[in-house]
């Protein structure tokens, strides 16, 4: 005999999900939070994984999601609320509007970007997120020796992001990849997209970088 089960309905908590058009511009990160504290900001959160795992394991830092998908966003949503974190928000927005309109300078410690839409077709690429003016405010957003940390099974969106990095960012350098806390033996972020592409045998990029403090960059102007 076949059970159906009830769909689980989602819940809103709104301590988590934040509402752009009550947002300031520029964002104060310790409004938002309730304390001043590192932050995180990952792009394309998803359902959420990789932010549960890190707040959870980070509690002295805070963790701002941002994602489009609506169906991901109240996943992810539900799941922080659940959970009872206090350290997560999540945004629904354009990451590329939101980066520009809405992230002071010099305010975040870490971004991440995991496995983004590679939109493989070339008249697409114009879409992805890891380029050209969006990394030029991603350097801008960064605090001094905060990181980007990118991984992507795509060779080209790969490949494209190392050199739009070299071109448009003078301030960022490579640095070591730090796994997330989510990740197992031989992971990097341990996320479902990553057990999947591992499981299929993909190649799997990534890159880390992080921003030159300021000492290291005026040692030479003395």
């Amino acid at each position: 005999m076949l059970v159906h089960r009830k769909k689980r309905v989602l819940q809103d908590y709104k301590g988590i999900s934040v509402c752009l058009d009550d947002l300031p511009r520029p964002l104060c990160f310790p409004a938002l939070f309730g304390r001043t504290a590192p932050v995180h900001v990952e792009i394309g959160s998803g359902k959420g994984t990789f932010l549960l795992h890190q707040a959870r394991h980070n509690p002295e830092s805070d963790f701002l999601g941002v994602e489009w998908a609506n169906a991901y966003y109240r996943s992810a949503v539900d799941r922080f609320g659940r959970w009872g974190l206090s350290n997560v928000r999540m945004v629904r927005t354009e990451a590329s509007v939101w980066v520009r309109n809405w992230l002071p300078d010099a305010s975040v410690d870490g971004f991440h970007i995991y496995f983004p839409d590679p939109w493989p077709k070339k008249k697409h690429r114009k879409r992805r997120f890891f380029q050209g003016a969006n990394l030029v405010e991603l350097e801008r957003i960064l605090k001094p020796a905060g990181g980007i940390q990118f991984v992507t099974d795509s060779e080209d969106y790969f490949q494209q992001a190392l050199r739009e990095l070299e071109k448009e960012c003078r301030q960022l350098k490579p640095t070591a990849f730090v796994p997330a806390a989510a990740a197992g033996q031989g992971e990097w972020v341990g996320t479902n997209y990553e057990r999947k592409y591992r499981r299929e045998n993909r190649p799997l990029y990534k890159l880390a970088f992080s921003k030159i403090e300021c000492t290291k960059m005026c040692s030479g102007n003395v």
